[in-house]
């Protein structure tokens, strides 16, 4: 059991140093950067001209569908590979877990491309 605290002791002492040096630049530049605010600064830059219309576009949905299918399977690649590594010392409950969970998965892919998601229209 000590061993094991002594493990996560690391982990949280190597979390709390990267935290506390991200606070730490983020007060620095708060506290020495250089802050004058005007309405130049405030416009959009495109390539030298002034805008022209409005600034703010809007996206197709499609993009962000795209991004979060994406996080999904990429998701599934971040569990799938220490499991096999771990596969035979795991037993088969965890066998039938991650069939479970990659079931769930293609279901979902299935899903998608059946209402048009994968589709570049």
């Amino acid at each position: 059991m000590q061993t094991l605290l002594n493990n996560y002791a690391a982990v949280l002492l190597a979390v709390g140093i990267g935290v506390g040096m991200v606070l730490a630049a983020l007060i620095a530049a708060r506290i020495l950067a250089p802050f004058s605010p005007s309405s130049a600064k405030a416009t959009p830059y495109e390539c030298g001209m002034l805008p022209i219309g409005r600034v703010r576009v809007q996206m197709n949905v499609r993009y962000y569908l795209y991004a979060i299918l994406f996080l999904v399977f990429d998701a599934e690649a971040v569990f799938l590979f220490p499991w096999a590594v771990s596969l035979v010392g795991v037993g088969k409950a965890a066998f039938f877990e991650m069939v479970l969970f990659l079931g769930v998965l293609a279901g979902g892919l299935i899903y998608a491309w059946k209402k048009g998601a994968l589709e570049w229209r």
